[in-house]
Protein backbone atom coordinates (compact mmCIF):
# COMPACT_ATOMS: atom_id res chain seq x y z
CA UNK A 1 0.00 0.00 0.00
CA UNK A 2 1.66 3.81 -1.09
CA UNK A 3 1.68 5.92 2.02
CA UNK A 4 -0.81 8.56 2.32
CA UNK A 5 2.55 11.00 1.54
CA UNK A 6 3.28 9.81 -1.24
CA UNK A 7 -0.16 9.85 -2.83
CA UNK A 8 0.17 13.63 -1.89
CA UNK A 9 3.61 14.10 -3.39
CA UNK A 10 3.28 11.93 -6.59
CA UNK A 11 6.48 11.34 -8.71
CA UNK A 12 7.97 13.97 -6.43
CA UNK A 13 8.42 11.66 -3.38
CA UNK A 14 11.45 10.16 -5.15
CA UNK A 15 13.02 13.62 -4.66
CA UNK A 16 13.04 13.24 -1.04
CA UNK A 17 16.35 12.32 1.00
CA UNK A 18 16.15 8.44 1.25
CA UNK A 19 15.67 8.93 5.19
CA UNK A 20 12.65 11.20 4.91
CA UNK A 21 11.55 8.78 2.46
CA UNK A 22 11.53 6.30 5.17
CA UNK A 23 10.09 8.12 7.80
CA UNK A 24 7.35 9.54 5.05
CA UNK A 25 6.83 6.08 3.08
CA UNK A 26 5.16 3.49 5.43
CA UNK A 27 1.46 2.71 5.48
CA UNK A 28 -0.35 0.26 7.81
CA UNK A 29 0.29 -2.41 5.99
CA UNK A 30 4.00 -2.26 6.73
CA UNK A 31 3.30 -3.16 10.66
CA UNK A 32 5.86 -0.57 11.48
CA UNK A 33 5.94 2.85 13.34
CA UNK A 34 8.37 5.53 13.47
CA UNK A 35 9.34 6.66 17.27
CA UNK A 36 11.80 9.89 17.60
CA UNK A 37 13.50 11.48 20.36
CA UNK A 38 15.11 14.94 20.46
CA UNK A 39 15.12 18.48 21.70
CA UNK A 40 13.57 21.27 21.03
CA UNK A 41 16.44 23.91 20.97
CA UNK A 42 13.68 27.02 21.05
CA UNK A 43 9.98 27.14 21.76
CA UNK A 44 8.20 30.30 21.20
CA UNK A 45 4.55 32.11 21.08
CA UNK A 46 3.25 35.27 20.75
CA UNK A 47 1.66 36.59 24.41
CA UNK A 48 -0.99 38.28 22.67
CA UNK A 49 -2.48 34.69 21.48
CA UNK A 50 -1.64 32.96 24.98
CA UNK A 51 -5.77 32.80 25.73
CA UNK A 52 -6.28 30.61 22.40
CA UNK A 53 -3.02 28.28 22.90
CA UNK A 54 -4.25 27.71 26.56
CA UNK A 55 -7.77 26.90 25.18
CA UNK A 56 -5.53 24.60 22.73
CA UNK A 57 -4.05 22.55 25.40
CA UNK A 58 -7.60 20.91 26.40
CA UNK A 59 -7.25 19.39 23.48
CA UNK A 60 -3.68 18.59 22.63
CA UNK A 61 -3.64 21.90 20.01
CA UNK A 62 -0.41 23.45 20.65
CA UNK A 63 0.45 25.25 24.31
CA UNK A 64 1.13 28.77 25.11
CA UNK A 65 4.95 28.05 27.02
CA UNK A 66 8.27 28.67 25.47
CA UNK A 67 11.29 27.09 26.29
CA UNK A 68 15.20 26.54 25.20
CA UNK A 69 16.57 22.53 24.81
CA UNK A 70 13.25 21.34 25.38
CA UNK A 71 13.43 17.12 25.16
CA UNK A 72 10.54 16.16 23.17
CA UNK A 73 9.11 13.11 21.34
CA UNK A 74 7.41 12.26 18.36
CA UNK A 75 5.45 8.93 17.32
CA UNK A 76 3.96 8.48 13.94
CA UNK A 77 1.85 5.24 13.94
CA UNK A 78 0.17 4.24 10.98
CA UNK A 79 -3.54 2.47 10.96
CA UNK A 80 -7.05 2.60 9.25
CA UNK A 81 -9.45 4.46 10.98
CA UNK A 82 -13.07 3.52 11.73
CA UNK A 83 -13.69 5.01 8.70
CA UNK A 84 -11.75 2.65 6.25
CA UNK A 85 -9.07 5.77 5.88
CA UNK A 86 -5.93 5.16 5.76
CA UNK A 87 -4.21 7.40 9.01
CA UNK A 88 -0.98 8.71 10.23
CA UNK A 89 -0.51 9.71 13.75
CA UNK A 90 2.15 12.88 14.71
CA UNK A 91 1.81 12.48 18.30
CA UNK A 92 3.86 15.05 20.02
CA UNK A 93 5.09 15.43 23.84
CA UNK A 94 7.11 18.71 24.99
CA UNK A 95 8.78 17.83 28.35
CA UNK A 96 8.88 21.17 29.88
CA UNK A 97 10.34 21.31 33.57
CA UNK A 98 6.76 22.18 35.28
CA UNK A 99 4.79 20.71 32.57
CA UNK A 100 4.60 17.75 29.64
CA UNK A 101 2.75 19.34 26.67
CA UNK A 102 1.16 17.53 24.11
CA UNK A 103 0.31 18.63 20.19
CA UNK A 104 -1.87 15.65 18.49
CA UNK A 105 -2.48 15.37 15.52
CA UNK A 106 -4.13 12.61 12.70
CA UNK A 107 -3.88 12.41 8.72
CA UNK A 108 -5.62 11.60 5.91
CA UNK A 109 -5.30 10.99 2.09
CA UNK A 110 -8.84 12.60 0.78
CA UNK A 111 -9.49 11.52 -2.66
CA UNK A 112 -12.36 14.36 -2.78
CA UNK A 113 -9.90 17.31 -2.01
CA UNK A 114 -7.14 15.79 -3.58
CA UNK A 115 -4.40 16.27 -0.43
CA UNK A 116 -3.82 15.61 3.07
CA UNK A 117 -6.56 16.09 5.47
CA UNK A 118 -4.76 17.16 8.78
CA UNK A 119 -7.21 16.36 12.31
CA UNK A 120 -5.93 18.83 15.01
CA UNK A 121 -6.17 17.43 18.59
CA UNK A 122 -7.81 14.64 20.02
CA UNK A 123 -11.89 15.20 18.86
CA UNK A 124 -11.03 16.07 15.41
CA UNK A 125 -13.01 19.12 15.76
CA UNK A 126 -10.50 21.46 13.26
CA UNK A 127 -10.02 19.81 9.80
CA UNK A 128 -6.98 21.25 7.99
CA UNK A 129 -6.13 20.96 4.23
CA UNK A 130 -2.42 20.40 4.04
CA UNK A 131 -0.12 21.02 1.08
CA UNK A 132 3.43 19.32 0.31
CA UNK A 133 6.35 19.87 -1.55
CA UNK A 134 10.05 18.26 -1.63
CA UNK A 135 12.58 20.75 -0.93
CA UNK A 136 16.20 21.40 -3.07
CA UNK A 137 17.89 19.31 0.48
CA UNK A 138 15.75 16.75 0.41
CA UNK A 139 13.47 17.60 3.21
CA UNK A 140 9.68 18.14 2.90
CA UNK A 141 7.74 21.28 3.58
CA UNK A 142 3.95 20.89 4.70
CA UNK A 143 1.87 24.11 4.55
CA UNK A 144 -1.52 24.63 5.71
CA UNK A 145 -4.73 25.39 4.09
CA UNK A 146 -8.30 26.27 4.43
CA UNK A 147 -8.93 25.15 8.24
CA UNK A 148 -12.66 24.10 9.15
CA UNK A 149 -14.85 23.43 12.30
CA UNK A 150 -16.61 20.10 13.13
CA UNK A 151 -19.02 19.48 16.62
CA UNK A 152 -21.92 17.83 16.15
CA UNK A 153 -23.90 18.82 13.30
CA UNK A 154 -22.36 22.54 12.87
CA UNK A 155 -19.23 22.40 10.35
CA UNK A 156 -18.19 25.52 8.93
CA UNK A 157 -15.14 27.12 7.64
CA UNK A 158 -12.62 29.40 8.98
CA UNK A 159 -11.95 32.77 7.51
CA UNK A 160 -8.37 32.89 6.44
CA UNK A 161 -7.97 36.15 8.93
CA UNK A 162 -8.80 34.56 11.86
CA UNK A 163 -6.58 31.19 11.30
CA UNK A 164 -3.12 29.99 11.92
CA UNK A 165 -1.10 29.49 8.37
CA UNK A 166 1.63 26.84 9.52
CA UNK A 167 4.86 26.66 7.91
CA UNK A 168 6.52 22.83 8.74
CA UNK A 169 9.57 21.85 7.24
CA UNK A 170 11.48 18.11 8.03
CA UNK A 171 14.75 17.26 6.87
CA UNK A 172 17.33 15.55 7.32
CA UNK A 173 21.53 16.74 7.64
CA UNK A 174 23.61 14.29 6.54
CA UNK A 175 26.72 15.90 8.44
CA UNK A 176 25.00 15.64 11.53
CA UNK A 177 23.26 12.18 11.21
CA UNK A 178 20.16 13.55 13.07
CA UNK A 179 16.62 14.53 11.38
CA UNK A 180 15.68 18.58 11.93
CA UNK A 181 12.60 20.78 11.88
CA UNK A 182 10.92 23.37 12.20
CA UNK A 183 7.58 24.56 12.72
CA UNK A 184 6.38 28.13 11.94
CA UNK A 185 2.31 29.19 12.69
CA UNK A 186 1.53 32.53 11.72
CA UNK A 187 -1.64 34.89 11.20
CA UNK A 188 -2.61 37.17 8.44
CA UNK A 189 -3.56 40.05 10.23
CA UNK A 190 -1.11 39.75 14.00
CA UNK A 191 1.74 37.99 12.63
CA UNK A 192 3.76 34.96 14.39
CA UNK A 193 1.61 32.72 16.78
CA UNK A 194 4.19 29.90 17.74
CA UNK A 195 7.06 28.88 16.58
CA UNK A 196 9.87 25.99 17.58
CA UNK A 197 12.91 24.25 15.60
CA UNK A 198 14.77 21.10 16.68
CA UNK A 199 16.40 17.80 16.05
CA UNK A 200 15.53 14.09 16.96
CA UNK A 201 16.91 10.20 16.18
CA UNK A 202 14.00 8.53 15.00
CA UNK A 203 13.97 4.54 14.87
CA UNK A 204 11.60 2.45 13.64
CA UNK A 205 9.78 -0.36 15.55
CA UNK A 206 7.44 -3.81 14.46
CA UNK A 207 4.32 -2.91 15.30
CA UNK A 208 0.95 -4.01 14.66
CA UNK A 209 -2.40 -2.14 14.83
CA UNK A 210 -3.77 -4.35 17.81
CA UNK A 211 -0.37 -3.02 20.03
CA UNK A 212 -0.94 0.28 18.75
CA UNK A 213 -0.51 2.90 22.22
CA UNK A 214 -4.21 3.36 23.45
CA UNK A 215 -3.14 7.52 23.46
CA UNK A 216 -2.08 7.51 20.21
CA UNK A 217 -5.88 7.69 18.64
CA UNK A 218 -8.18 10.19 18.77
CA UNK A 219 -10.92 10.20 21.48
CA UNK A 220 -13.62 10.44 18.46
CA UNK A 221 -13.40 10.87 15.11
CA UNK A 222 -14.88 12.86 11.98
CA UNK A 223 -16.02 11.50 8.64
CA UNK A 224 -16.42 14.79 7.29
CA UNK A 225 -13.26 15.99 5.69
Amino acid sequence: MTSIYEQALGNDFRKLHPRIQERFGFSSKDGISSVGHGVMERIWYSKWAAIPLYAGTLRHIMFPQGGVDVPFTIGNYAYVDSFGRETVTWCRKFKFRNAVRSFDATMIYSDRRQGIVDYLGTKQHLAVDLQMKAKANGGIQIRSGEQRFYEGPVGFRFPKRLTGIADVCEWYDDEEETFKISVNVTNPLLGPVFRYNGRFQARFERRDVATLPLDVKPLREERRE
